[in-house]
């Protein structure tokens, strides 16, 4: 697997280097020491599946608050997604900047959000499905959300949302605590 950095810190995109013969491929998704040795230590305790009926579905702007915060690699297994983190540390130097890219299962990507970052995507086919690989248990009391089209992040998302749930359409813009 091969590590790139994005434009925000510590958000880092996992491509896969796969070993192909006549049967097909094989490719490393995930090692933690490849990760640890990067700089970006990661240990899997949860596990969770998103799957998206229509295109155009935008779930987001999510993220876990202290004491729990929750950093995550997202990788799409079906269809294809937009994907998005928008820094919310106050002490990062890209605090308040987002990075996007594309994931799909034909590019086989993943993206690293480390805890601190908000996380959202918006579906770019119909049935797509997200593998969530999670560093921190989910905590209902500490999940929450920053408005998917906040002007303060200026996200440019690649169309607008045609499935969006109550909640997300409805989070607040951010303010600092």
């Amino acid at each position: 697997m091969k590590l790139i950095p994005t434009t925000v810190d510590g958000v880092i995109r996992i491509d896969l280097e796969p070993i192909a013969d006549e049967r097909g491929s094989f490719a490393r998704a995930f090692c933690a020491k490849t990760l640890a040795d990067a700089g970006h230590p990661f240990e899997i305790v949860q596990a969770n599946l998103s799957h998206n009926l229509k295109a155009g579905t935008l779930r987001g702007m999510h993220f876990q608050k202290a004491p729990t915060p929750d950093p995550k690699i997202i990788r799409c297994e079906r269809g294809s997604i937009f994907d998005v983190a928008v820094d919310l540390r106050p002490k990062s130097p890209t605090y308040l900047k987002w990075t996007g890219t594309e994931l799909s299962a034909g590019n086989g990507s993943a993206l690293l959000i480390p805890a601190g970052c908000a996380h959202g995507f918006i579906t770019l086919t119909d049935d797509s499905q997200l593998l969530y690989l999670m560093g921190a248990p989910y905590v209902a009391e500490l999940a929450t959300g920053v408005r998917w089209d906040d002007p303060s992040f200026g996200i440019e998302w690649p169309r607008k949302p045609a499935v969006i749930a109550e909640r997300d359409a409805t989070y607040p813009d951010y303010e600092p605590d």
